[in-house]
Formats: structure tokens, C-alpha cells, sequence
């Protein structure tokens, strides 16, 4: 670990653990206040695409920040083994914790996308596609307000219109355009919020199977749903919202600004197609 790091923050208890890296709470003595401090063995980084993630996720977080929707970073350490990521300090619980509560109202969720679909249009202005939008990767201030984080798989593409390819994302949340491996762009996160808001109002995913091919399977058919005995009391405006975002002719799909102006987000779920 960096001495510069431990010099400026005092490392308290682990919060999390990743694939590469851990999660600590940290304080800053002159400051006064607790951080989140991601560390990242980079010895354990093999792939030359993680390795490149790893370069970019610092970068794209200093693009991005300050922003109300995501996580704010505020110093990076780097030595020869580790990369160090101060970032600031969530509740230790995620989007993904809530769901799994309970479906939510409309009115709750459309109040949190519109925090999501605020932070990916800021992204998307600005060239950066996340890749991996999920409700692990959403956290909450201590105020409640909804904070897009970890930005390891994201990529800039500036100009807007530029293109992308590779399979990057997790099963329930891929666009099928992801998986087909065609260029895609900046609405495959489109696509993962409409699944998000779908799993908050359904309690349960749109496209899903046994295994995670069945799911891909399931993905790429892209048969959109509403079973009457889970949707019966869901409005016609979110049905209207979901069918846009998640829609497999990416031309027809919204953009996440666009999703922003829906009359269903506009009216905080309340709303209905005349």
C-alpha cells in the first residue's frame, strides 16, 4: 500500500471486497471526515483488459466527478503494486439490498431513476458509456440520494456517435446488441436501467433462466413481458417507458435523456399516456 496514502488517511475496517481489491473505510485527520478507500492489488492483474480498466476507471471518476448522482472521488494513490482510490463514503447497503425488500411504488421508483437516468445522461454528454449499470454498482448518501459507482468497466467515447465492442456487463442487465457482438454505443445503459426499473416494479427481471446462457438466450429473444398477476396495478405510462428502454432496435430505443423527458418521469410515476 502507498505510504503516501497511509501518511494522509488512517485506515479503519474492511466495508467490501472485489474481485482485485478491497473496500476500507478511511479518515482524513485534518479534514475530519471518513472516506472509502478502494485498493487494488495490481499484481493480481493478469489480463491485459483488467489492467486497462484499472487505468481508466481514475480517469473516467476525475472526468466525472462532482456530480450529485456519482460517487465522488478525491485522491488516487499509485505505487509499483497497488492503486489506491479515495472515494466518498456510501451507506452500507445498494440498490440490489432494497429490491430484494420489496417491489417498490411507482412513485419511489420513479424518483430513483430519474437520480440514475440524471447521472448516465451526464456520463453520456461527456463521451463515458458505464458498461455495467446493476443494482450492486447503485449506493445511497446518507440523505438518500441514489450514487452511480464503480466505473472499472466503463469506457470514453468522445464525439458521441463513436461505437464499441466487446461483451462487457452482467446477464440480467446486457443489451442483446452486447451480446451479438456488434458495435454498440452509449444506450446499452439505457437498456440496463429499463431492467432495473422493470426488477423495482416487478420484483423480479424481465428476461432470466437456469443458467446464465439460458438468461443470454432469454436477452437476445428479448420477448418483453407483463405478466397480469405481477403488472396489474402498474400504469400504463411506466408499461409505455419500459417498452421504450427496453427495446431491441436501438434506433427506437430512448436515450437517456430522452427517458428523462417521459411524461412518467416528468409526473414521478403519477402519470398516464393519454
Amino acid at each position: 500500500m502507498c505510504e503516501t496514502l497511509k501518511n494522509n488517511y488512517q485506515l479503519c475496517e474492511e466495508i467490501g471486497r472485489g474481485k482485485f481489491g478491497t473496500i476500507s473505510r478511511c479518515f482524513h485527520s485534518i479534514k475530519s471526515e471518513f472516506f472509502a478507500c478502494k485498493t487494488i492489488d495490481k499484481r493480481s492483474l493478469t489480463d491485459q483488459t483488467d489492467r486497462e480498466c484499472l487505468e481508466n476507471e481514475p480517469k473516467i471518476m476525475t472526468l466525472l466527478s462532482p456530480h450529485p448522482n456519482i460517487v465522488q472521488l478525491f485522491d488516487v494513490f499509485e505505487n509499483e503494486d497497488s492503486l489506491s482510490m479515495v472515494m466518498e463514503l456510501c451507506e452500507p447497503f445498494t440498490l440490489y439490498d432494497k429490491i430484494i425488500q420489496r417491489p417498490f411504488s411507482e412513485h419511489e421508483a420513479s424518483l430513483y431513476m430519474k437520480q440514475l437516468l440524471e447521472a448516465i445522461s451526464y456520463c453520456h454528454k461527456l463521451g463515458v458509456v458505464h458498461r455495467d449499470i446493476k443494482p450492486d454498482n447503485l449506493l445511497f448518501d446518507s440523505r438518500n440520494n441514489l450514487k452511480v459507482a464503480d466505473f472499472g468497466s466503463a469506457v470514453w467515447l468522445p464525439e458521441g456517435n463513436c461505437t464499441e465492442s466487446g461483451v462487457v456487463g452482467t446477464p440480467y442487465y446486457v443489451a442483446p446488441e452486447v451480446l451479438m457482438g456488434r458495435d454498440y454505443n452509449d444506450k446499452v445503459d439505457v437498456w440496463s436501467c429499463g431492467v432495473i426499473l422493470y426488477i423495482m416494479l416487478a420484483g423480479v427481471p424481465p428476461f432470466y433462466g437456469e443458467s446464465v446462457s439460458e438468461i443470454f438466450e432469454a436477452v437476445l429473444r428479448g420477448n418483453l413481458r407483463f405478466p397480469t398477476r405481477i403488472f396489474r396495478s402498474v400504469s400504463s405510462a411506466a408499461k409505455d417507458l419500459l417498452r421504450k428502454m427496453i427495446c431491441r432496435d436501438v434506433s427506437r430505443r430512448l436515450s437517456a435523456e430522452q427517458a428523462l423527458r417521459h411524461p412518467w418521469i416528468l409526473n414521478e410515476g403519477t402519470s398516464a399516456i393519454e
